[in-house]
C-alpha cells in the first residue's frame, strides 16, 4: 500500500517563528531593554514567552495527524515504532547537551552554578519541568530543557490514548486536560506570590496547548484551510493582539511576580491559547510557494537552535562581555553593544544548530526513517 507523504513546509516556517519569539525574550535575561525608552520593543519581546506554547501546539497537532494517518492506512498504531522515532529525534541532542553542561558546570565556574544531583536525575528522566516547578529555575543554560520534559510526557501518553481509546477517548482526554489546566491556573491565582511559583513549568497548565492541537487535528480531519493572504495576516495579527493583552493587561508571564487575580489568570491563559491557535491557523494550509526556503530550513533545525540559544547568549553576554564591549566600541557602536551581541548570538546559534543537524542529528534521523510509517519532513 502506497502512503502519501505528510509534510507542510509552512509549519516549519511557523516553527522558526516560534523559536524567534523565544530567542527575543531570552535576550532580556542578560541584556535588558530600557522599558521607558523602548516601551513597545520591551513588551513585544515579552511575547516571546508564548513561543513555547506555540511549539507545544504545533508538536501535538503534527503528532496526532501522523498517528491518525498511520491508523487509517495500516489499521493500527505502532506504539513501539513511535517511541523509537521520538527517541532518535529527541534524545541524542538532548542528552549530549545536558550531560555536557553537567560536566562543564561541575568542572568550571563560567557556566553558572553546578547542577545538583537531584536535578540531574529529574532531567535525565524528563521530569526537569517538575523539578523546576518545586525548586525554582536551575543552572541558567539548562533551563530551556524544561519544555522538552513536558513534550516527552505527551509523547508517552498520546499514542497509548489513541491506541486504546480511539478518537472519542482522545477527545475526552483533551477536554479533561484543558479543564485540569484551568483548575491548576485558579489554584495558583488563589495563592499569589511576589516570587517564583512554578506555574509556568507545570505540566497540567501547559497541557492545554497540546490538547488544543490534538482537538484541531481531529476536527479538521486532514482538511486544509484555503484562506487568502488577507485572512491569514488578520489571524496572525489577532494572535499578536491576544498575546499583548495576556502579557500587558492580564500580566501572565513566565517568571515575573505572580500577583494576578483569578479573572486575570484565567483570561490571560485563555488569550494565550486563542493567540496560539490563531497563529497556527494563519500559516496552516498556506501555499508552499510563499514559504522562503531559508525559513523552511531554519524551522527544520529549530530544535537545535532552541537547545543551544540560551547557552550562546551566556557565552556572548557573560563570558565574552568585555570582548563584546571592545568590539562594539571599535566599530563605533558602543551604545548598541547589546544589539550587536544579539545579532552575533543569533548567527552563532544558527551555525551551530546547522552543523549539529547535518553532522550529528542526521545519522539518527536516517535511522529513524526505518521506523517511519507515514513519511514526513524528517
Amino acid at each position: 500500500m502506497s502512503v502519501n507523504r505528510y509534510y507542510k513546509p509552512e509549519l516549519d516556517v511557523l516553527c522558526f517563528c516560534a523559536f524567534l519569539f523565544v530567542f527575543f525574550v531570552h535576550r532580556l535575561d542578560l541584556a535588558p531593554v530600557d522599558t521607558g525608552k523602548y516601551f513597545w520593543a520591551y513588551h513585544l519581546s515579552l511575547l516571546g514567552n508564548y513561543g513555547v506554547p506555540l511549539f507545544f501546539f504545533l508538536s501535538s497537532f503534527l503528532i496526532t495527524e501522523l498517528l491518525r494517518r498511520e491508523d487509517m492506512h495500516f489499521g493500527k498504531i505502532e506504539v513501539k515504532s513511535f517511541y523509537i522515532r521520538r527517541i532518535l529525534r529527541i534524545w541524542p541532542l538532548y542528552f549530549t547537551f545536558f550531560f555536557t553542561m553537567v560536566l562543564l558546570t561541575h568542572t568550571t565556574h563560567i557556566f553558572s552554578s553546578a547542577i545538583p544531583a537531584k536535578a540531574q536525575l529529574a532531567f535525565t528522566f524528563f521530569a526537569g519541568n517538575w523539578y523546576i516547578t518545586f525548586n525554582e529555575w536551575q543552572s541558567y543554560c539548562i533551563n530551556p530543557l524544561w519544555s522538552v520534559s513536558v513534550e516527552e510526557q505527551l509523547y508517552i501518553l498520546l499514542p497509548l490514548i489513541l491506541l486504546f481509546t480511539g478518537k472519542k477517548g482522545t477527545i475526552a482526554f483533551s477536554i479533561l486536560s484543558i479543564l485540569a489546566a484551568y483548575i491548576t491556573i485558579v489554584y495558583y491565582a488563589l495563592r499569589p506570590t511576589s516570587g517564583f511559583n512554578g506555574q509556568w513549568t507545570n505540566s497540567f497548565v501547559q497541557f492545554q496547548f497540546f490538547a488544543a492541537g490534538i482537538l484541531l487535528s481531529i476536527f479538521l480531519k486532514g482538511r486544509l484551510p484555503k484562506w487568502n493572504a488577507a485572512v491569514r495576516i488578520g489571524l496572525f495579527i489577532t494572535g499578536i493582539v491576544c498575546w499583548l493583552m495576556a502579557s500587558m493587561v492580564c500580566q501572565v508571564t513566565a517568571d515575573a511576580p505572580h500577583l494576578n487575580t483569578v479573572m486575570q489568570s484565567v483570561s490571560g491563559w485563555f488569550l494565550i491559547l486563542i493567540g496560539v491557535t490563531s497563529m497556527f491557523l494563519s500559516f496552516y494550509g498556506a501555499s508552499s510557494k510563499y514559504m522562503p526556503g531559508a525559513l523552511v530550513y531554519l524551522g527544520r533545525i529549530s530544535y537545535g537552535m532552541y537547545i543551544f540559544h540560551i547557552t550562546i547568549y551566556w557565552i556572548t553576554y557573560v563570558i565574552f562581555k568585555n570582548e563584546l564591549a571592545a568590539f562594539s566600541k571599535t566599530i563605533g557602536l558602543a551604545e548598541w553593544k547589546n544589539s550587536i551581541g544579539f545579532i552575533i548570538a543569533f548567527i552563532i546559534t544558527v551555525v551551530l544548530a546547522s552543523l549539529s543537524y547535518r553532522y550529528f542529528e542526521k545519522p539518527f534521523l536516517k535511522l529513524k526513517n526505518r521506523y517511519t510509517l507515514i513519511p514526513s519532513r524528517d
